[in-house]
């Protein structure tokens, strides 16, 4: 699948967008940090999917929580309360996009160094419970 200009930018804006988050969490949860985490993240993922597509993912009934919550912590964290608006924040990233994490495990998997540990048969059990991962009995 070949990515246009637009969305390969947007990839980069949602790159971007994450380490900020990372930084601001590292920082002791810096507001600024924060902040222009997600508004590079929210801009890149407009990017990549579209406007319109955006708008409806984040306007589904089943997303209507999750979608309240995001926009909560954003604006707690523009209006210099980061720790509140981080938790609220997560729980909204987790309502958003909960269903992208076995997807998400899985990839990690298959890569060389971590694969092999989030396989491994003491951590693996966990992980699938979080990812929500469904294992048939056997």
């Amino acid at each position: 699948m070949w990515l246009s200009e637009a969305q390969k930018a947007g990839v980069g804006f949602i790159a971007a967008g994450c380490i900020f988050l990372i930084l601001g969490v590292m920082t002791l949860f810096d507001s600024a940090l924060l902040a222009f985490g997600n508004i590079l993240f929210i801009a890149g993922l407009f990017l990549v999917i579209g406007y319109q597509k955006a708008l409806l993912f984040f306007a589904r009934r089943q997303k209507i929580r999750g979608t309240i919550c995001f926009v909560i912590g954003i604006t707690l964290i523009l209006l210099r309360k980061p720790v509140t608006g981080f938790i609220i924040e997560f729980c909204g990233i987790l309502a958003l996009f909960g269903d992208f994490f076995s997807v998400i495990v899985s990839f990690l998997r298959s890569l060389p160094f971590i694969g092999p540990v989030l396989s491994s048969p003491i951590i693996a059990p966990t992980i699938d419970r979080l990812a929500g991962i469904r294992i048939l009995p056997v």
